[in-house]
């Protein structure tokens, strides 16, 4: 099995100087669960080279031990500081496409051309398409070749805006995900409580909603892929 993880190369808010960058569980857990599986994994990201780390990421109360693992581990910083440009493996088939959030996938992952045909790509050739919490903003501009949009009529999930206000969010982000993936006519869902994991299927697409379904949504995803 082959996985693509993108990952964002953002790390300031243009509307302030606040950092920003990858949160480090959504990239941390799957990372953990596909490497356990034996598959081939390739970290790529818009511009390659370095992925910043959001440091609310790396805070205490967030960083579970397989995040704490992993940035410990010099190899994955290393893998993490020299992503591989999109360009590199649009041509390549991968079994899952796998796109990690962080407010600063916000700013490169929804107007990328190349972003989009990799997921349409896969999604038409029936290959799973992931991604959670800010990620998700990744699938919004993807149109099929039909000229639906991707999302359109799908179930799924992603960063609410209740979710944004607790993390005092608000009025830094470029946009409101959730509005803007109802506008796509998505079946949104979240979780009744914000904060707590939510893992949405439908068929060969899977969200997760925020940094706190980072573990459900690994496992979801290498349950499907194993079906």
């Amino acid at each position: 099995m082959r996985i693509l993880i993108i990952v964002t190369n953002t790390d300031k808010y243009t509307s302030s100087n606040l950092p920003t960058g990858l949160w480090l569980s959504e990239l941390t857990h799957i990372f953990h669960s596909a490497k356990e599986q034996g598959y081939e994994i390739t970290i790529a990201s818009p511009k390659s080279g370095n992925t910043p780390i959001d440091p609310e990421s790396l805070k205490p109360m967030v960083m579970d031990k397989i995040s704490k693992n992993y940035w410990s581990d010099t190899i994955f910083r290393g893998l993490l500081q020299n992503t591989k440009s999109l360009d590199d493996v649009s041509d390549q088939q991968f079994d899952c496409v796998y796109l990690a959030g962080g407010h600063g996938t916000m700013y490169d992952f929804p107007d990328n051309s190349i972003l989009q045909t990799i997921i349409k790509k896969q999604y038409e050739s029936n290959k799973m398409v992931a991604a959670i919490c800010h990620g998700v903003g990744g699938l919004l501009n993807v149109k099929l070749s039909n000229g639906d949009y991707l999302i359109k009529g799908k179930k799924l999930t992603g960063f609410d805006w209740f979710e944004e206000s607790i993390a005092r969010r608000k009025t830094k982000v470029p946009f409101n995900l959730e509005a803007a993936l109802n506008e796509r006519g998505v079946v949104y869902q979240k979780a009744f409580i914000p904060m707590t994991s939510k893992v949405v299927v439908d068929g060969k697409l899977i969200t997760g909603q925020n940094p706190f379904s980072s573990r459900e949504m690994a496992k979801v995803v290498i349950q499907q892929l194993e079906k």
